[in-house]
């Protein structure tokens, strides 16, 4: 075998696996929005070829009628939007701090963020509750879901890491000029964070979007839940009750999926660039 037909077969054999890998990914998709359409439940293995007489929106009217998805998505982007807002507004000076200021205990907080990062939120689950709700009384409350999440150590290591990639010249001109810190980061660092925004801000907004305990939680009010908490509790007491609870199900996660996956489509250059970016410093 020559070695031109060699690197084509090896070229060959990579784009295979990663077709593979892709259509494995997108499979469950596939599935998930086949069923929801499907009036009638088809668990053969000829179901996942849609028929159009067994197609339709019913289970959406049904999932609709259940648990009335507009005020349950208002809900959700209340919780979530501002979960974003606080993150982007704690993680971009925390991350300038970590990246371009000296002070003591820097290595240590920078370390602590990762411990943070990697340590389960259930760990931290029950102080947070008591401290809610019996210390601060935020139960049935907007910010009572919305605080446990405005800090993202994720974030903060996102804005960090693209400070770092910023050239040091661009922080010694603003410095020349009399510009203190504060206003170095809102007059030159904080124009050039776009890509880094993006970047935390799908991040950060799947999290809260899909989150079920912490809201099941904290709210005990039908009228505050977020969706994915309000489809939680139909799928627990209500679906097996329907014609096709599993389509009903299905098309609750279609809504539910749906914003995540507008928001990467919209954000995916921006979202890669910065991921690409963040290790490059000039």
């Amino acid at each position: 075998m020559s070695s031109g037909q060699y690197r084509t077969l090896r070229r060959l054999t990579t784009y295979g696996f990663v077709t593979l890998g892709a259509l494995a990914s997108i499979f469950p998709l596939y599935y998930m929005v086949v069923g929801s359409l499907q009036l009638r439940a088809d668990s053969a293995f000829s179901g996942l070829i849609p028929k159009a007489g067994n197609l339709g929106l019913q289970n959406y009217r049904d999932v609709n009628k259940a648990i009335s998805l507009l005020p349950s998505l208002g809900n959700s982007a209340i919780f979530t939007l501002g979960t974003v807002v606080l993150t982007i507004v704690v993680g971009l000076p925390a991350g300038y701090a970590l990246a371009r200021l000296r002070f003591p205990g820097k290595p240590a907080v920078a370390g602590g963020l990762i411990l943070v990062l990697v340590l389960p939120f259930q760990v931290m689950m029950i102080p947070l509750y008591i401290l809610a709700v019996r210390d601060y009384g935020l139960a049935d409350n907007y910010l009572g879901m919305i605080l446990p999440f405005a800090v993202n150590p994720a974030a903060v290591l996102i804005f960090r890491q693209f400070f770092i990639s910023l050239p040091d010249e661009l922080f010694d001109a603003a410095h020349i000029d009399g510009a203190g810190e504060v206003r170095t980061l809102l007059l030159v660092a904080a124009p050039l964070t776009k890509p880094a925004i993006l970047t935390a801000s799908v991040i950060t907004f799947i999290g809260p979007w899909n989150e079920f305990l912490w809201p099941f939680l904290i709210t005990k009010k039908h009228s505050m839940q977020p969706l994915a908490v309000s489809l939680g509790e139909y799928v627990s007491t209500n679906a097996a009750t329907a014609a096709n609870p599993y389509g009903v199900i299905l098309a609750g996660a279609c809504v539910l999926a749906v914003p995540v996956i507008a928001l990467f489509l919209v954000a995916q250059r921006y979202f890669t660039s910065a991921a690409l970016g963040s290790g490059v410093k000039e």
